[in-house]
């Protein structure tokens, strides 16, 4: 190869290495504008389903059951007069600290119908909470996608990242 030719080489790749640098830090711009909502925090979440779902304490009459006994389906435990309970929309009876650790864990539906108990966006931006605790604990992922792009600016090859 000619001088002229290894020099065109080089400057090709170095072009096609800063245009997907720039691609990426674009895509990295556009993922941070749609996610420009805030997040809830789980303090948040829990008095959004409290305001939505009220707690009340149990009685029997409460109870449709002919029986006289209401069962919490979380943790399987009778209701016992005076408890703390929440009646979801749907009617379906649970321990207020049993339905709320469902609640966190799992998407925001009712343990037995799966009807939803808060709104679908809502639960998202819950989500979006308890990713950013995530990550903030395992290190940024933007940082290091940054620290990647730098890598590429001083000239460093590919391969060596992957």
């Amino acid at each position: 190869m000619t001088p002229l030719s290894k020099l065109f080489h080089k400057f090709c790749s170095k072009i096609i290495i800063l245009l997907a640098s720039l691609v990426i830090e674009l895509i990295i711009l556009i993922q941070k504008l749609k996610s420009s909502s805030n997040p809830i925090s789980t303090h948040q979440y829990l008095k959004l389903i409290e305001k939505k779902n009220p707690t009340i304490c149990y009685s029997r009459s409460l109870s449709k059951d002919e029986d006289g006994g209401a069962e919490c389906r979380v943790c399987l435990c009778e209701l016992e007069e005076g408890e703390k309970v929440r009646k979801l929309q749907c009617h379906h009876m649970f321990h207020r600290d049993c339905l709320d650790k469902w609640l966190l864990q799992y998407w925001a539906t009712c343990p037995l119908c799966r009807e939803q108990v808060v709104p679908p966006d809502i639960v998202f931006k819950h989500r979006q909470h308890q990713n950013q605790v995530d990550e903030g604990s395992d290190g940024n992922r933007d940082e290091n996608l940054l620290y990647l792009l730098s890598a590429f600016r001083r000239g460093n090859s590919l391969h060596r990242y992957f």
